[in-house]
């Protein structure tokens, strides 16, 4: 079972999470705000959808907000390996919220593109420049801390709002070629919302993907291992390795690894190997590895 300082470890690095989740929550509700205004006065569905996906980000967030506060707790009887997958899980479920999203903008779109509506105003254009600004920014911010954490949910979160600033720019486009073509062309932003669905369910396959291997245990990358496994080969009295196993369980890095060592060793000597070894992985500073199991094997004559 992790120690209780990997443990604190991993709960730090939970409600740092957690805490910018909170952050996208309450852009998402200002931005909403703002998109639901300009469509409506600015005559644009393109915009009414971008509002409407926006409050649907704020219930996908909460899940994922939700995921790092089960994730955070410590291991139990009947959770040993503690609670990591819950924020696998609640990036699964933000993928399957992206594909629903997906559906209703789409099936919104084509009503009105075969219903005959007024134009949208040329203002409305700001108001997704400065959407599109602020979701790609928040979209980096994000990304950049789900590489320091170790995070599928917060790398799903940003591909999330990667894709709000995506489906914002098609409605900017669209937008601009009905001002410009004037009369005949009110339905281009409509168009430009439809198009926008299919990179919201495009991105929605690849979030799905990556929370699924990481609850069913997929390979993590190979360089990975290797860094695992130069860390071990450095330790006294490591003489090879034999197998090197690593999975993914929420912010935490579970560790099987087998030491080959010198077969004449007491057994308290390969004991004290052992503890080397599993301490020096876990004070890696440059992954999130919260626990290591360590097998001694001697090696063959």
């Amino acid at each position: 079972m992790p120690s209780i300082d990997t443990h604190a470890r991993t709960t730090r690095r939970a409600r740092e999470s957690a805490r910018l989740v909170l952050r996208g929550i309450g852009l998402n509700a200002v931005l909403a705000v703002v998109k639901l205004a300009g469509g409506i006065f600015g005559h644009t569905y393109a915009l009414i959808a971008d509002a409407a996906e926006s409050m649907l980000d704020i219930l996908s967030s909460t899940l994922v907000w939700m995921g790092f506060q089960v994730a955070a707790r410590p291991p139990d009887a009947d959770h040993p390996y503690g609670h990591g997958k819950a924020e696998s899980l609640a990036g699964m479920a933000v993928s399957l919220f992206i594909f629903a999203m997906a559906g209703w903008v789409g099936w919104h779109a084509v009503h009105e593109i075969i219903t005959p509506h007024q134009g949208p105003a040329w203002w409305t254009l700001v108001v997704l420049a400065g959407v599109i600004v602020a979701k790609a920014l928040f979209s980096r911010r994000m990304a950049s801390a789900s590489e320091a954490v170790g995070s599928t949910a917060l790398g799903i979160e940003a591909l999330h709002h990667w894709s709000d600033a995506l489906t914002s720019a098609a409605a900017f486009v669209g937008i601009a070629i009905a001002l410009w073509g004037g009369k005949g062309w009110e339905t281009a932003d409509d168009w430009a919302a439809l198009f926008a669905c299919v990179i919201i369910a495009f991105n929605g396959v690849g979030m799905f993907l990556k929370a699924l291997g990481d609850v069913m245990d997929s390979a993590l990358p190979q360089n990975l291992e290797n860094e695992v496994r130069a860390l071990a080969l450095v330790v006294p009295g490591v003489q090879a390795l034999h197998k090197v196993r690593m999975r993914k369980s929420g912010l935490s890095l579970l560790v099987d690894i087998q030491v080959q060592v010198d077969g004449n060793l007491t057994v308290r000597e390969g004991h004290d190997i052992a503890h080397a070894v599993k301490d020096a992985l876990l004070a890696s500073a440059s992954h999130s590895i919260d626990d290591v199991t360590v097998h001694i094997e001697p090696t063959r004559r």
